[in-house]
């Protein structure tokens, strides 16, 4: 077992080793084999049915359903905010009670059929109704997968992971553009427009993909039917010794949310998340609409917005390795915020060189998405236990994103 002994496993519930014929890197491969490939596709698949709204709105999404007057879009994306703030807390207690894997499930085809509705919509009225239930599924999304990955690392092998995950929305950002450009080359087709397609499609791969998580999604460590009884003992004995005991035979009750909160760096969380979600999502939601003001047509655009998600994928796993190498994360935060700033303040300044204002979304993407997991796991895996881990993470999730009801109704598609 590389770099522990026996005697490092004295507070342990029971004296644990590892198990015979594995090592622990050998272990936490398989860990990351169950754990990280079907987490990251989920999110993916979820990230991708909350923004690509602004791939059909490339492809018309405005002009069918009326929306160019009296900041109707940002109206529609503000809207899932509300039940996907309001429900991130009761949805991370809800995946412990039900097991993560059933939770999680259950969440995939409700937000996978409300997309393929969203793609149906006659008007205004009918975008808002699904954007709003596409909030409620997707709620528990975000922070049920931070729980759960912080419930099997050690607090420096984390970093990676958290990075890894959270670079699914990089990839879904990638992903959609090129998906986008495909599905649009259908517009017309048997008198749909190609914005209807994008939804219909992805909201019907993503209803595939739940019934088969159904049995793939992990859940925690205590519950793991692929592990031994000797793995699963040496797993919470490691775990223990790092971030203390997790209580998962007991159930969360109210006073357990009340207690969590007497805690300031709960609060500190929140906004540590608060300032990064703004630009974050103004990026995923508002690029491709600023790269088509370059003059681009509908299908170049899709494709022009690969690449800086692409770039913030590397970004990102690249300060992850160094972050948990280091086991420090203050300045491997700071850096990558540092980043997002100079590209903003591009943009803010130069209006007539489009090859520099594209090169600044480029510094928009990599800073804000590499930031973001820094933060996160910084947060996370301070908080021991499944009842501090459980509220503290949809907490500051949904406080920084509470912002984002203030933010976007302010904000209008011909001013980005």
């Amino acid at each position: 077992m590389p770099g522990y002994t026996t005697s490092d496993y004295h507070d342990a519930p029971e004296l644990a080793t590892c198990p015979p014929n594995t090592t622990e890197s050998k272990l936490v491969a398989r860990i990351d084999l169950h754990v990280l490939p079907f987490l990251c596709i989920m999110y993916l698949l979820a990230f991708l049915d909350r923004v690509n709204i602004a791939n059909a709105n490339v492809f018309g999404l405005s002009e069918e359903l009326d929306l160019l007057q009296d900041n109707r879009y940002n109206t529609a994306l503000v809207i899932f905010f509300v039940p996907y703030i309001l429900c991130e807390i009761p949805s991370n207690i809800l995946l412990k009670k039900m097991k993560p894997r059933i939770w999680l499930s259950i969440c995939m085809f409700g937000f996978g059929l409300v997309t393929m509705l969203q793609g149906f919509v006659q008007n205004y009225s009918g975008l808002l109704t699904t954007r709003f239930f596409l909030g409620v599924f997707e709620a528990g999304m975000f922070p049920g997968a931070f729980y759960l990955i912080g419930m099997w690392y050690r607090r420096h092998e984390a970093q990676k992971r958290y990075s890894f995950f959270f670079s699914s929305t990089t990839l879904a950002g990638a992903f959609g553009g090129l998906l986008a450009s495909a599905i649009g080359k259908m517009d017309h087709m048997r008198g749909y427009r190609g914005w209807r397609y994008i939804f219909i499609l992805e909201g019907l791969l993503t209803i595939l993909f739940s019934f088969a998580f159904f049995f793939l999604l992990p859940n925690f460590p205590e519950e793991a039917k692929w592990l031994s009884e000797p793995e699963r003992a040496f797993v919470q004995a490691r775990l223990q010794i790092d971030q203390g005991r997790s209580a998962a035979e007991r159930p969360i009750r109210l006073r357990d949310v009340a207690n969590v909160f007497k805690d300031p760096k709960i609060i500190v969380g929140g906004f540590m998340y608060f300032g990064l979600i703004v630009p974050a999502y103004g990026y995923a939601y508002f690029s491709p609409t600023i790269i088509r003001s370059y003059g681009y047509s509908a299908i170049q655009t899709q494709l022009h917005s690969v690449p800086p998600w692409a770039a913030a994928f590397g970004f990102s796993m690249l300060v992850a390795y160094f972050s948990d190498r280091l086991k420090h994360r203050f300045l491997f935060a700071i850096f990558p915020i540092c980043v997002c700033i100079t590209g903003f303040a591009i943009l803010l300044t130069v209006h007539d060189n489009h090859d520099l204002q594209y090169a600044a979304l480029f510094l928009v993407a990599m800073g804000a998405y590499t930031a973001m997991p820094v933060i996160v796991c910084w947060f996370n895996m301070n908080l021991g236990g499944h009842h501090r881990r459980a509220i503290g993470s949809a907490w500051q999730v949904g406080f920084g994103e509470i912002l984002l009801l203030f933010t976007y109704p302010l904000v209008s598609v011909g001013s980005c």
